[in-house]
């Protein structure tokens, strides 16, 4: 076991390292699915389809090692369990049917994707289901924290829900024009999608007080904060004053 632990130890530090190389290098690389689509990142696939290829990978894989593990009922990991595949469902199943449109991304994303995916899968489940030492658990719901990131993580939730719907009605069938998405953390920053995901991760690393969480919020920090600030830039060429009279930052609120 302490072999085990040790080579997962290292797994979260490579881990952590790669994810502070993918923020330095999306500072000039833009990640290029939606909005910033491209095709240097390979043949286009259905923005639906590719979805589900990407996200899927993760709630299946945490099913697997859930039905495994010898914690399978305990009541902490079954709660961060939950919390982690209620997002993972919506975004793998339900998010693609609600989509709107016929836009692509690029398959080289997709797999990029998956494969973050699938690692995150072993970094979560691994230190939740397997690798928690005995008694971790243990007076979980007396403290404090679990209630504080599940909050965080419901408030992310709601506002990572009601971005993708304020984004999908911007406009009617067949329209092909961009608009500035209004309403909601759009209000407070132009990215507020990335902001409620952000929040959601904080408050999951949150209640399960681990390295493991820790090191997903950073990359979803890696991943987010510079395509915010890609589509910022997008949004300023396109609508100018416009948009910076609106004063927003990219993806936290005040602050950045």
């Amino acid at each position: 076991m302490g072999d085990l632990v040790q080579m997962y130890d290292w797994f979260l530090i490579v881990m952590a390292v790669v994810a502070l190389f993918v923020f330095v290098a999306l500072q000039f690389f833009e990640a290029g699915y939606g909005y910033l689509f491209d095709r240097r990142y390979g043949p286009p696939v259905s923005n639906k389809v590719g979805w589900v290829l990407m996200e899927s990978p993760v709630f299946i894989a945490m099913c697997v090692l859930w039905a495994i593990s010898d914690r399978m009922w305990d009541t902490v990991p079954l709660v961060l369990f939950s919390m982690f595949q209620l997002h993972y469902f919506q975004r793998s199943f339900i998010f693609p049917l609600l989509m709107r449109g016929n836009s692509k991304m690029p398959l080289g994303i997709v797999v990029m994707g998956m494969t973050f995916n699938t690692l995150n899968a072993l970094m979560q489940g691994g230190w939740i289901f397997y690798l928690a030492p005995e008694g971790y658990y243990a007076d979980w719901f007396s403290q404090p924290w679990i209630y504080i990131g599940i909050a965080l993580f419901f408030a992310g939730m709601a506002i990572n829900w009601h971005s993708d719907y304020i984004i999908r009605h911007l406009r009617k069938e067949g329209d092909t024009r961009h608009y500035i998405p209004k309403g909601g953390m759009f209000r407070y920053v132009s990215s507020a999608n990335y902001f409620g995901e952000l929040l959601e991760w904080t408050g999951f690393a949150v209640a399960s007080l681990s390295w493991a969480g820790a090191v997903f919020v950073l990359w979803t920090f890696a991943n987010l904060a510079p395509r915010s600030q890609s589509l910022y830039r997008r949004y300023e060429k396109e609508f100018g004053q416009e948009f910076t009279s609106l004063k927003r930052k990219r993806i936290i609120p005040f602050i950045y």
